[in-house]
């Protein structure tokens, strides 16, 4: 591998009103390699890349790339120097084809006729060159989650980047997505494609990786060789301190006698006869593949959903919650898989996020108690350590550990005694998963709250769960106690398959 440097950041510093977001920040980049960059949410990195393609302009510092100097980018200049963005939300055009979506904003022309025909052949070979089968006539809409990214990158690429950025690549993809882009990405390095590599999941950057940059409130801490670093440095130097459980302890709090939540023969949103018992203290953990029918589950219990027979028996009473507003009024609050659409209201501020389920309790007249509202608020930031400089920040501002906590706060000043998590921590960095994993434990020891927790984290399942049952398919496949927890276990009722007793 080359030793000359194809992108260096210098000394790069970023100030917004009030806050250094970047600090003396110093990254450099070698020809075909695969250089992580990790940090906890809030560390800089998105700021840091967005200085790469000119969406943030740099207060102070340098930007070589190639050997030519810049005091900072455009998203045009960047371009014209090779560097290209996958960002986590991908700027496509839904209704277009994979060719037009290819081609998007530079169409062939035929005279002044777009020639559709033309870039159909072009996307063919890009998409032949990363050996991906599309369709390139295939509307964007039609696509999996995992061939839209596929389309960004071959897009990067027949734009002839040189140096690709990738923020959180594998978020949004199944296992056999992510392992589909693992190839692209080292087919691309042997191709001579320099690429700075986004995740939070420390199992990729050791798969991918050549070295780790490490980074930590806006600052950099460390550059590391991947093969000669550990785990545990690694988590040091993100979150300044040592984790020493993944998963933190917590003492025996159920109350085995006390059922919360019972279903009986619960038919609706593609389930089929499910039957659980879910008691207070408890987090019972909800296993299964993609598409096995768990958030259609918590769907109904929140009344999302309907349900179209069977019996949904809380506190001892049968419930059939016909909207999320008759059950978080019953005590059932659901922290939803996607923070950004469907859990925070990202452009309302961290005070009205909070009290937003209580504003009747709390209000006369239609006057709110703006003296309670603030105190509310104020209490659950403290509660749940939300790093904010102000209550009237807004929540799309945060960090996703930190959006987590406001869902959290929100359903703890409704008095929420059942709270559905559905992956509690998907895109949260490892400091603030050990947080949430310490404030899901306090809810079901100190508050007495019960959890029921969709995860596809098979060690997060097995690490947070007392009990897990496994759906496969929208049927009930498996339920086992704590100690027949076992990683082959669940994956076999997740897959339906057979388990022969004993």
């Amino acid at each position: 591998m080359s030793e000359e440097y194809v992108l260096q950041l210098q000394h790069i510093r970023k100030e917004y009103p009030g806050v250094v977001a970047l600090k003396d920040v110093t990254l450099e980049l070698k020809k075909g390699e695969i250089l992580a960059l990790i940090g906890e949410n809030g560390a800089g990195k998105s700021t840091l890349i967005k200085c790469c393609s000119g969406a943030v302009i740099p207060t102070s510092g340098k930007i070589i790339v190639n050997g030519k100097e810049f005091t900072s980018m455009t998203p045009q200049l960047a371009a014209e120097n090779g560097i290209a963005i996958i960002y986590q939300e991908f700027n496509n055009v839904k209704e277009l084809s994979a060719a037009e979506n290819l081609f998007l904003g530079r169409p062939i022309r035929k005279g002044i006729v777009v020639d559709k025909k033309a870039m159909e052949e072009e996307a063919a070979k890009a998409f032949e060159q990363l050996r991906i089968k599309i369709d390139p006539k295939a509307l964007m809409k039609n696509l999996t989650v995992g061939y839209q990214q596929m389309v960004e990158i071959a897009k990067a690429i027949q734009q002839n980047a040189k140096i690709l950025i990738m923020d959180e690549p594998s978020a949004p993809l199944t296992s056999a997505e992510v392992e589909s882009m693992f190839m692209v990405v080292e087919r691309l390095r042997k191709e001579g494609i320099s690429i700075i590599y986004i995740s939070h999941r420390l199992e990729e950057i050791y798969r991918l990786s050549d070295r780790i940059l490490v980074m930590r409130d806006g600052e950099y801490v460390k550059t590391l060789i991947t093969k000669d670093s550990e785990v545990q440095e690694l988590i040091k130097l993100m979150v300044g301190r040592e984790l020493t459980e993944t998963y933190p302890p917590r003492g025996d709090c159920i109350k085995e006698d006390e059922v919360v939540l019972e279903l009986k023969d619960v038919t609706g949103n593609g389930d089929k006869n499910i039957n659980l018992k879910l008691h207070k203290g408890e987090i019972l953990g909800l296993g299964g593949l993609v598409g096995a029918g768990r958030t259609e589950l918590a769907e109904m219990i929140f009344g999302a959903a309907v349900k179209e027979s069977g019996q949904m028996i809380f506190n001892g009473k049968e419930i059939n919650p016909k909207s999320p507003r008759e059950a978080i009024d019953l005590g059932i609050a659901l922290v939803p898989e996607d923070r950004k659409r469907h859990g925070a209201m990202l452009g309302i501020s961290i005070k009205n996020n909070i009290n937003m389920p209580i504003y009747e309790r709390n209000s006369t007249l239609s006057v709110i108690n703006s003296k309670q509202e603030l105190e509310i608020a104020e209490k659950y930031r403290e509660n749940m350590a939300i790093k904010t400089p102000s209550l009237n920040q807004l929540v799309k501002n945060l960090s996703g550990g930190n959006q987590q906590k406001v869902i959290l706060g929100r359903w703890l000043a409704a008095d929420s005694e059942l709270i559905i998590f559905d992956e509690p921590t998907r895109g949260i960095d490892i400091g603030a998963k050990y947080e949430i994993y310490k404030l899901m434990n306090d809810l079901v020891e100190k508050e007495g709250k019960s959890i029921l927790m969709i995860s596809s984290e098979m060690e997060e399942l097995m690490g947070m769960s007392d009990r897990i049952m496994v759906l496969a398919e929208g049927n009930m496949t498996g339920e086992l106690e704590k100690d027949e927890f076992s990683q082959e276990t669940i994956m076999a009722y997740a897959s339906a398959a057979n388990i022969e007793e004993g």
